[in-house]
């Protein structure tokens, strides 16, 4: 165990250092700012996310060094700013852990993974967080967010008793928006819509998927499909913008047939 943490701290240090070089000598590394690189490390947390996705281990290799690069480079320029240094990021982090997890650290008793949850929301409200809420990040999009505000209320108690009330909900959520359909009433549609998406994400959760993930796994899928149909379209001789819907469905039908899963 020694020699293996050995080994990853030489390779830690390794990338330190090839960010010292980097920071002093490179042209283009030399001018970026936590400003310029907010973005491309968004950029690499969804291509990380892709890989995972796609269940790409090599791929999710590649992308964790490309964020650690990043990290590494923000504790650059906050020692340089005189902010703060990267030894204290991670110090931070470690004493974080250690204090929120007396179960590990200390003598508390937990029964299980939810327990374990609940503990830390308690420990963050001690901390001084005014509500369990205000850990969900404003600039997550918005299927992720409704998924942690809704862990985040379920560790207070604030949860339905089990999946098949969920079902109901969206099913109310359902009726309400063809009711607003039906009244034509723009805002009160997009209100509407906006509830049953909240309702059906809270059922993923019962349902024990990601919500976020089942639905990009939709969009890969259908952009597979697209695609083929497209090929296959202008192998038939007629491109997509000439065909009719029922001939696009006819295509789309037999790709479905022959390829279910993608």
């Amino acid at each position: 165990m020694a020699q293996q943490q050995q080994t990853v701290a030489d390779a830690f240090m390794r990338l330190v250092g090839i960010m010292d070089d980097l920071r002093e000598k490179c042209p283009w590394d030399k001018k970026q700012t936590i400003q310029t690189l907010r973005p491309l490390s968004i950029e690499e947390l969804y291509e990380l996310a892709d890989a995972i996705t796609d269940n790409d281990w090599k791929g999710i290799k590649e992308e964790l060094g490309d964020l650690m690069l990043h990290l590494v480079f923000y504790a650059k320029i906050g020692a340089e700013q005189q902010q703060f240094t990267l030894e204290e990021a991670i110090h931070g982090i470690c004493d974080k852990l250690i204090h929120r997890h007396p179960h590990i650290y200390g003598d508390i008793q937990v029964k299980d993974e939810e327990e374990v949850k609940q503990n830390w929301e308690k420990l963050k409200l001690k901390e001084g967080k005014k509500s369990v809420l205000s850990g969900v990040p404003v600039s997550l999009p918005a299927v992720v967010k409704a998924t942690r505000l809704q862990e985040k209320a379920r560790q207070v108690g604030f949860e339905w008793d089990n999946r098949e009330q969920v079902w109901d909900k969206v099913t109310e959520e359902t009726q309400e928006l063809h009711e607003a359909v039906a009244a034509n009433e723009p805002d009160k549609i997009e209100e509407e819509f906006g509830d049953l998406l909240f309702s059906l994400i809270n059922y993923a959760r019962f349902l024990q998927i990601d919500a976020e993930n089942a639905l990009e796994r939709t969009n890969k899928k259908f952009i597979s499909r697209f695609t083929k149909m497209e090929q296959l379209a202008l192998q038939q001789g007629k491109p997509l913008v000439d065909m009719t819907l029922t001939e696009m469905d006819a295509i789309w039908n037999a790709i479905k047939k022959q390829n279910p899963d993608t």
